[in-house]
Parts: structure tokens; C-alpha cells; sequence
């Protein structure tokens, strides 16, 4: 159960929601800093009803960034219903390994997201985490081929990545990282990997975003608790989007390293910090 109080701190919310914008769309973890970074700062614990609102400001912004593709996605989609031709397209086929990519992390997400939240929090584990995934990370950006761009993407790419994103429900993974890792092993190059793990995560973190936003509605936050969730928001929509862009030119020039160093520095710190009995 989520027993912590909403967030009523301006300068909390504001801080989690940079940390949200940036480490949901960087492969650093976001739930897992949203825990960590709390921790470490000796903040009493927030709701994970204010994290679920957090997520909603970077579910925008990824839908923002992507509008075109999006829209492309559905036209095709539609035209492909009537037009036989239309099937032939790429927007049609992409669109529909979009949909069976979200299949796994769907049905496990339903069925345990609420247990793994609840449960899976703490500081130890998460730096465990946040190292393992950092290693195997960087193995997949030195295997890969990286010969391979968004349009050679096949239904094995999209089960691949599809199974990997059900490992981000775990704080520490990052769905980001982990579907980025498999994009990456499959042969994909950073950029069509990266920009591939976006438009696969958004029906899903949209729809769960959505969905657990309905306990928020029964009971909306009031006075100093609404201004902060709005703040939030608002918060982590616009640093993601930065965040999504220069993750995008990033990797047109330079490797994962500088994310894989991230995570094991400040994987290890914390664990320290967490076995010396903070």
C-alpha cells in the first residue's frame, strides 16, 4: 500500500519533477532516482500517486515531440484498413510492431505493476539494479552491429524489445535504457534504438499513466498539495521534452558511456551509502 502523503513542498516537487523529465527519457531510471534521490536528500517519502502524476507531464511531452509520427502512424494505420497498398508502407507495419511490442509489458504491468511499485523500492536493490543493466548496456553498444536503421525493424526486433520493457517496471531498470540495451543488441543503431524505445514506451506509459491517474481524480489534491502536483507536471513535460531531443542528438555523435558511467558511480555510492546503514 502507498501509505507516504502527497508532496506539499514547492521545491520538492519542483526538484523531482526535474529529475523525472530527465531520467525518464535518459537511460538512467526514472523511478529509480525518484526513490534514490529522496533517500538521499532525507525527504519524508511522497505518494506514489504524485510519481504516476510526474509521469503524466513526460507522457505528454513524449506524445508532443512525436506528434508527427504519430499522426503519420494512425493515417496509416486507417489506410491501411481500406487500401491493400497501404499495408505495403512503412508507417504500417511500424505501427502495428509498435502495438505487439506493447503486448508483454501490458499484460505484466496490469497484472503486477501495482505489486512491483509497492514493493521493489528499496535503495539497495536499485543501485543494484542501476549497476547490472549500466553493464549490460554498455556490452550491447560494443556488440551491436549498428548497421541497422528504424525501417529494417522486423517483428523479432519488436518482441526482442518488447520482453525487455517488462523488466522496467523494476525501479532501476529504466525503460529507456533496458529497450534502448535491446534495440542495440538486435543490431539497431543508437539513434533508430533510441527513437524506436521512445515510440514503444508511449501507449504504454500514457495508458498507465492514465489509468492509476483515477485514484487522483476520486480524491484531486487541494490548496498547497494542487499547486505542487501542477508545478510538477508541468516540471517534468518540460525538461522531458529537452531531454528527448538531446538524447536524440546525443546519440548521433557519441556513445552511451557518459549514461553507463552515471549508473555505476551513482549506483555504487548508493549502495554504500545503503550498506553502512544510512
Amino acid at each position: 500500500m502507498d501509505n507516504c502523503p502527497p508532496v506539499v513542498d514547492l521545491l520538492q516537487a519542483i526538484v523531482l519533477g526535474v529529475v523525472q523529465g530527465l531520467s525518464e527519457f535518459l537511460p538512467i531510471s526514472s523511478s529509480g532516482h525518484l526513490v534514490l534521490v529522496p533517500w538521499l536528500l532525507g525527504w519524508p517519502c511522497h505518494s506514489l500517486t504524485f510519481d504516476l502524476s510526474l509521469h503524466l507531464g513526460t507522457s505528454v511531452a513524449l506524445l508532443a515531440y512525436f506528434a508527427k509520427d504519430w499522426i503519420d502512424l494512425v493515417k496509416a494505420v486507417f489506410a491501411g484498413l481500406t487500401n491493400a497498398k497501404a499495408r505495403q508502407d512503412h508507417e504500417w507495419r511500424l505501427a502495428w510492431l509498435i502495438v505487439i511490442g506493447c503486448i508483454p509489458a501490458g499484460i505484466v504491468g496490469v497484472l503486477f505493476g501495482d505489486y512491483i511499485e509497492a514493493t521493489v523500492r528499496q535503495p539497495a536493490l536499485i543501485a543494484t539494479l542501476l549497476i547490472v543493466f549500466g553493464i549490460v548496456m554498455l556490452v550491447a553498444d560494443r556488440m551491436s552491429r549498428r548497421d541497422r536503421s528504424l525501417g529494417d525493424i522486423n517483428l523479432i526486433d519488436s518482441l526482442a524489445v518488447g520482453f525487455a520493457q517488462v523488466l522496467a517496471l523494476s525501479p532501476g531498470v529504466s525503460r529507456s535504457g533496458i529497450t534502448l540495451t535491446a534495440g542495440l543488441f538486435r543490431g539497431l543503431d543508437r539513434v533508430a534504438a533510441a527513437r524506436y524505445s521512445f515510440l514503444l514506451s508511449a501507449p504504454i506509459t500514457v495508458a498507465a499513466a492514465l489509468f492509476k491517474m483515477r485514484g487522483l481524480l476520486k480524491a484531486p489534491p487541494t490548496g498547497a498539495e494542487a499547486v505542487a502536483f501542477a508545478v510538477g507536471i508541468a516540471v517534468a513535460g518540460v525538461v522531458g521534452a529537452l531531454a528527448i531531443g538531446f538524447l536524440l542528438r546525443y546519440l548521433q555523435r557519441k556513445s552511451v558511456d557518459i549514461f553507463v558511467w552515471w549508473r555505476l558511480l551513482f549506483g555504487a555510492f548508493v549502495l554504500t551509502w545503503a550498506l553502512l546503514g544510512k
